[in-house]
């Protein structure tokens, strides 16, 4: 398993040495004593699984109260998977991080907690799933705006996504930094 840098310090690409054969393949998608050889002290109480059609962008979600941190990984096709540092007192403050994971290349994400989440579904059929590291809180839930051109998301393959009506009225970047100034240490 590789454990990769990106241009945000604290995400991580994960690489897990995949075994093949004609029967099919087989990689271990969590190993505790090995994220934490790469400083990944994660502990997960929570997975999630999400099905979405070609162009459905979900994100870019975040809770001010049991704030998680997500190891994301594609099941079945593939994502345009984003994270962005909504931490104001961070030097990548605004900044954002994103990569193809799809089930082919078996590619996981990990995003820890002080950032926003998001992806875009690239394929007709997408499964998601997500480890979180705190239990999911609606009254806490917050969107950035997926579109916010202070951030400018470089959005691969897309015209005009098919949003929720709670991912249509996510807020500015400027408007977050105000519920997230006490939130992440």
């Amino acid at each position: 398993m590789e454990i990769l840098s990106t241009s945000l310090e604290e995400v991580k690409l994960i690489v897990p040495d995949v075994y093949t054969d004609d029967r099919g393949f087989f990689f271990e998608s969590h190993n505790v004593e090995r994220f934490a050889e790469h400083g990944l002290d994660a502990t997960f109480v929570q997975d999630n699984v999400s099905s979405s059609s070609r162009g459905v962008l979900r994100g870019m979600h975040f809770q001010a109260e049991n704030c998680q941190g997500k190891l994301v990984q594609v099941l079945q096709g593939r994502i345009f998977d984003v994270a962005v540092d909504i931490r104001p007192k961070s030097l990548t403050f605004g900044r954002w991080f994103g990569t193809e994971l799809s089930a082919s290349n078996q590619h996981q994400l990990f995003i820890p907690v002080g950032f926003a989440h998001g992806f875009v579904s690239l394929d007709e059929t997408n499964v998601v799933m997500y480890k979180c590291t705190d239990k999911y809180n609606p009254y806490a839930e917050h969107t950035l705006a997926w579109d916010d051109p202070t951030v400018n998301i470089d959005w691969p393959e897309i015209d005009a996504p098919n949003l929720s009506e709670k991912d249509q009225t996510g807020k500015s970047l400027a408007m977050i930094a105000g519920v997230t100034e006490n939130c992440f240490c």
